[in-house]
Parts: C-alpha cells; structure tokens; sequence
C-alpha cells in the first residue's frame, strides 16, 4: 500500500459530464486539476456502465437553437461525427480523450473519496484536503488545492465539509412554487437500470430467475409502453426508490429494478404478445443510475418561478432547457403518468450564485447537486445542462486562483470579467455579448466577397395540405413589407397570416400579434400569393409568420434548410402517451411543434432585401441566435470561393485567430440512441477554408485547413504578425451552398 500526496490548484471530484467540463474548462485557464472519479470509466450516467442519452436544453427538438455550445457543444459535435451509431464505448473514449487531452489535468479514476479535513465554524468553512483510495492499486491519495468541486451529484464531498444542503421537496410556501407540495418531505426521484437487446436471426428461449417480477400482478403493463425493440432509455420509467434513502438503499434499489428488468423481459419472451422468438438480452446495467440526492445551499436558490420566468440573471451563466420533469415517488408501480412536464416558453438561465457554497468558501459544485430547489431541479439535472453549469464553475474556479479569491468575491467584483471569458471559449451563454477589449477584430471593418440578401426559400420537394396552423421564424433586420407564398387551391378561398413577435429574443414563439392579413386565393396550381405585413420593430428581432389552416389549400415545401428560418405546426396534443410523459399542451412550446419540420422550409419569400446575413454580424457580439441568427452568409456558393475580410485603419500585430463556424445549434444531437442523425458532420459548417494576411501589398498564407468538422477553430500564429488586414476564404462546406461565420475573434 502507498501513501500518496497530490498538490493542484483545483480538484474536481465526479467524473461525469459536469466534473469533466468543470476539468476541462480550467486546465484550459491555465490552473493544474486534478479530476478524481471513483468509476473505472468517465461520464456518469451517460458512460457504458449506466447508458443513459445525454439530454439538454433542446429538449429532445422541442427547443429551438437550444444545442449546448462550449466543451459539451465540442463533445456533442465530435460524437456525431465519430459516433453517429451511438455505440456507448466510444462515446467513452470520446470523454477520455477530452480529458486526456488537457496537459493540466492529472485523472485519477477507481478513486473514491471518502475523507474530507474542514474546519472553521459552521457558517464559514474551508476545506483544507481530500483523500480517496484508489481501488485494486492500494493507492492513499490525499489531494490538496485551494478550490474544490463537487460534481459527485450525491454531493459527499460537500457533505463531508459540512456545507449546508437539502434533500427531498421544499413546501410550497418556501419559494412560492406551484408543484411543491404543501408540506415538505424527504421524496425524491428514484434511480433507473437500463437494458439492450438485439434480434440473432434464430430462435433463443429465455427463462426468467426466481426473483424476476411477474409485471402482470402490477400496474406496468397497463400504466407503461412496452415494445419488444425498444433498448436502453425508451425504459427510463424502470424507475424505483423515489420513496427510499436513494444512496444508502441503493443496494435494495438495484435489486428491485433488476426484477422489474428480468419481469419486463419476461413478459416480453414470454407472454405471447411480442414477436421477440428471435430477441435476447444483449447487456443489462448493474450501476443505478441515480437522479436526485443532495442539493446544496448557494447564496442563490434557484426555483420553479425563476424558470418559467426565465429571470435573465445578471450573473448568468449558462442555460437549460428541459422541462421541469418530475417523476411520481412510487417509479415503475405509479398508477399515475410516468413523468409530468411544465415548460418555459423557451430557454431559462442559471445564476453564477448556484455553484458555489453558502457556508464553505472554498467550495463549487456543478451538476444535479447544485443550489437549486426540488422543482427547479426536474429541470437543471439532465446531463448536458449539468456539463455546461460544470464548465462555468470549472472557468469560476480558475479565475478565483488567478485572482486569490473565493468565489463569492468573485462574484462580487469580476462577474463580468468571468462571463467574457466564458464568451471567448464559446460557453453556452445567451444574451450577454462580446465585450472583449482586447478582441482586435471588434475595431475593424468588415468586408466579404458576397451577401445574402434575400430571404427566400426557391426550391419545391413537395406540398402539404394546410389541415392545421403552420408556422415559421425569419429574421427581421431592419424590416419586413410582405412575404409570398406557393400555393394550390382547389376552390376560390381565402388565407389569413398573421405575424407575431417572440417576446424575448430568445423563445420561438409566437407572443403578440403585431399585424394580420386575409389574402384572396383563385382555384389553380403553383400559385404565388402576396401576403402584406409591414413591420419595423424598434429593435432587430425574429418575426413569427402564422398561416392559418385551411384545408383547401396547399403549401409548397423545400427539404433545404435556410439559416435563420424554422419551420413550425400547431398540434392539438402531444404524440407521446399521457401515460408516460403528462405535457400541458396548451403551453405555446408544446403547441407549436418542430417534430415534423425539422431542416424543412415553406417556400416563401420574402421583400425587401435583408441585413441579418450582414458581414458585420461576425463581430456584433452574440455567437449564438438571439433575435436573428448572428452570422455571416453569403451567396450561392456554386463552384467558386467566398471569403471574409477584417481591415484595420494601421497595422496590428496579430498572434492568435478564433473562428466560429455555424453548426446549427438547432439540430438535437445526441451521444447514444434516441435517434439517429442522418449526417456525420453538419453541413452548413465549413469544411476546407484558409487564412490569408496581407504583407508587403501581398496575401500571405498563414493556415490551411481541410476536412473540418467543427465549430470552433482557434489559430496560433508561431510569431506574431503586422497587418493591417486578415482574410478567411471558405473553400467548401460540408454540404451546405453557402459559406456561414458566426464570429470572428482576433488577439
């Protein structure tokens, strides 16, 4: 046995997505990290032990530009291009390889701590060391640093410290929540164990073990969708123990949920039901994956209002999407609807004062445990909003040590400075811009070999019958005067459009009807008609087009997406079964639905010509959508090159270039099997492109890239350079006919 003593910076416990972005997002800082995991593999509940999808804020495409950017966006975009299949052992390897690929990091896996040495009096603590055993190596490893992070999601190293927590749900009155019960208690969400299966091509009996559940002596073959091909998380709902103590049961909990598993398949082999004769188990989980336990105490206590507000906080950083999402205590044997949802009218955000502890100083956290109420928590614990609140405590924590302060008084007096700092590595921030004073390319003039200037959608792939209200966003910079579409008409009739605003910049949504209009229709084919909706906001903002139904007219439809534009249809209910997912479909996000529109376009167009596609947009500050799409696009590219040119009045000297490629953030990706995307790379980002300077009165050739597949690109430069103008020439895209820029950074 050895005794071991390892000096960081930082230490961040949990290896799942928050403590490996919380890692990642300081090592980059600059600041040394150790990353201790008590698994033998990274990623928590997503990882090959447990298999569960990585949800975010896009709520499974019900949210609109709602893709995480920063390291959980890289990870995504890099799964999709390696993983398209969702096998659950690369997507491992693509977890380790982020780590890995951090110098500053030191990873420490099959390490449990259990020790923690705190002191101070209660209300001001401060951890001095962490110890952990580091499993079959015999291996004492006490870790010493100045900031801890407990991204465990129990919270034990907290616990240990003695910072304040909760478990279970507050009372209503306590924050004024309408789903918190009147009086509180101890429940909380259960845990879940997962199953693959797969077809052999021949015959295989199963015979269940002794202690398999006869599920036909239950409500779960009345209460819960069961299919014979459905894999891993379509059973999120084998769900047990909200009513028990989630850590220190989890050995009952286990064993519970493996008799429902074995009776679920049973059932399934079995019963005559289900074409399974071919049908096996391929793996079965062994590992809980865990929901709620801990939640500790900030000096912010996000909460049920706060979310469906979607309270723009001044400290924020980062948002969520899902829905608030709470399970009924009883799990699996629920008579009740599996899980019941209440949605924002888009994104919310999460307060920088969540991540760190009320009582010990030197104490952040990031993931499931975070300041957060019972309710508020439905939403803020899926993993991927987990992973972005992890970089934001992780980049937290680094400028605390640059700046020897704790986190409270870095939240005192440089908010801003971590927030632009967050900004600069793409963190998934929204509605906060580009402040950067030392941003060179935000003092230069902007140029490009061509614009988009239209907003119109040509092509025709098919029509649709107007049986239900279609709708549709397009930016509005700096007016719009009336919008044409392509219709059939089987009798004389009339259309009524409407244009509404969103509200904030942020929601897709129609909010207030702004203008309206009845258009006459003649009987006929391929038709354009005029619909007149003369609207200049006072701000740049998206305009949301709602064409009423009319089921004796048809629409025109493009399967080629145009950025900035989504398509959307208003549905009477939700398609999946009240009895496992409870939505109130009169909420406007449920309403208004892209499930059937995805990278689908109305043909329509729209006068008169546009500033959205504007140059200039690369260093207007937002790298996301926001009020309009915030990008550069050109022409048609066809078989020629566009390019994009910064000039400045004098030389600069230039040592280092970030690009943003546009990687539509609208598209739900995903690291395991809830769907599949079509495509490996997405294809409006740029593929091969280089950057020139000019030097002597001549373009000198300072990169070369091809086969690009990302969306971040930063560019160091050996020495820096004099110029005074820089110039990125796109070359091809990976599928798309224009060349797209979201931002432009220059140092």
């Amino acid at each position: 046995m050895r005794n071991e003593t390892v000096q960081t910076e930082i230490t961040v416990i949990g290896g799942g997505l928050a403590g490996i972005c919380a890692a990642v997002a300081a090592a980059r800082l600059g600041q040394t990290v150790a990353l201790v995991q008590n698994r033998p593999v990274l990623g928590g509940n997503s990882s090959s032990e447990v298999r569960v999808w990585v949800c975010g804020a896009t709520a499974h495409g019900q949210n609109r530009y709602a893709r995480e950017t920063g390291i959980m966006g890289e990870m995504f975009v890099e799964n999709q291009y390696r993983n398209p299949e969702g096998n659950p052992y690369y997507w491992d390897l693509i977890l380790l390889e982020t780590v890995q690929a951090e110098k500053n990091i030191q990873l420490f896996l099959n390490t449990d701590v259990h020790e923690v040495e705190a002191e101070g009096e209660d209300d001001n603590r401060s951890i001095k060391s962490i110890t952990g055993w580091m499993m079959a190596s015999e291996r004492k490893i006490r870790f010493e640093s100045s900031i801890y992070l407990d991204c465990t999601g129990d919270g034990l190293i907290g616990f240990l410290a003695g910072a304040e927590y909760k478990i279970g749900r507050e009372a209503k009155h306590e924050y004024n929540e309408d789903w918190a019960p009147e009086i509180a208690d101890d429940i909380t969400l259960g845990s879940t164990l997962l199953f693959y299966t797969k077809d052999v091509g021949r015959p295989v009996k199963f015979v269940p073990p002794g202690f398999a559940k006869d599920i036909t002596q239950t409500t779960i073959p009345l209460r819960r969708v069961i299919r014979s091909g459905d894999n891993g998380c379509s059973y999120w709902w084998i769900e047990w123990g909200g009513e028990h103590d989630i850590v220190h049961d989890n050995e009952q909990i286990r064993d519970e949920l493996w008799a429902v598993i074995y009776g679920v398949w049973d059932y399934i082999k079995n019963s005559g039901n289900f074409d399974a004769d071919h049908m096996t188990l391929e793996w079965v989980g062994s590992v809980p994956g865990k929901r709620e336990y801990r939640r500790f105490v900030g000096d912010y206590v996000l909460n049920q209002n706060d979310i469906l507000a979607q309270e723009p906080f001044d400290d924020r950083i980062a948002f969520g999407g899902w829905s608030i999402d709470l399970h009924p205590p009883q799990g699996v044997y629920a008579e009740e609807s599996g899980s019941k949802h209440l949605h924002a009218d888009g994104i919310y955000h999460i307060p920088f004062r969540s991540l760190y502890s009320v009582n010990v100083s030197n104490l952040m956290f990031a993931g499931r445990d975070i300041s957060a109420s019972h309710v508020a928590f439905g939403t803020t614990r899926v993993m991927a909003t987990c992973a972005v609140m992890g970089e934001a405590a992780g980049s937290g924590a680094a400028l605390c040590i640059q700046k020897s302060l704790s986190p409270r008084e870095l939240h005192g007096q440089y908010m801003s400075e971590l927030q632009q700092v967050m900004l600069r590595q793409d963190a998934s921030i929204i509605g906060i811009a580009n402040e950067d004073a030392h941003d060179l390319a935000r003092k230069s003039i902007i140029s490009a070999s061509s614009t988009l200037e239209k907003i119109e959608v040509a092509s025709t792939d098919r029509k649709h019958r107007l049986t239900d209200d279609v709708g549709f966003i397009i930016p509005v910079d700096p007016k719009v005067e009336h919008i044409d579409f392509l219709v059939d008409a089987d009798i004389m009739t009339s259309l009524q459009i409407e244009l509404w605003d969103t509200g904030r910049k942020e929601n897709y949504v129609p909010i207030r009807e702004q203008l309206k209009t009845i258009i006459s229709i003649k009987a006929g084919e391929e038709q354009w008609v005029r619909a007149n909706l003369p609207w200049t906001p006072v701000e740049v903002q998206n305009a949301f087009i709602i064409i009423r139904a009319n089921d004796n007219v048809s629409i025109y439809v493009s399967d080629i997406p145009h950025s900035g534009v989504l398509t959307f249809e208003k549905r009477a209910k939700h398609l999946t079964s009240k009895d496992m997912e409870n939505h109130d479909d009169k909420q406007l996000l449920m309403m208004w639905s892209m499930r059937n529109w995805v990278r689908q376009c109305i043909v329509f167009r729209t006068s008169p010509v546009t500033q959205a596609y504007a140059p200039s947009k690369v260093i207007d500050g937002y790298s996301r959508p926001y009020g309009g799409p915030h990008m550069w696009v050109s022409e048609p590219m066809s078989d020629g090159q566009e390019w994009l040119e910064l000039a400045w009045d004098n030389e600069q000297s230039i040592a280092e270039i970030h690009l943003t490629f546009n990687d539509d953030v609208n598209e739900d990706l995903i690291n395991l099997h809830h769907h599949r995307t079509s495509f490996e790379t997405i294809p409006e980002l740029v593929k091969n492109y280089r950057l020139e300077a000019a030097c002597n009165g001549e373009w000198q050739l300072l990169f070369q890239v091809t086969d690009n597949h990302k969306r971040k690109r930063v560019h160091h430069l050996e020495q820096p350079i004099d110029t005074n103008k820089l110039r990125l020439v796109v070359e091809a895209t990976n599928g798309s006919d224009y060349a797209e820029v979201i931002e432009v950074r220059v140092y």
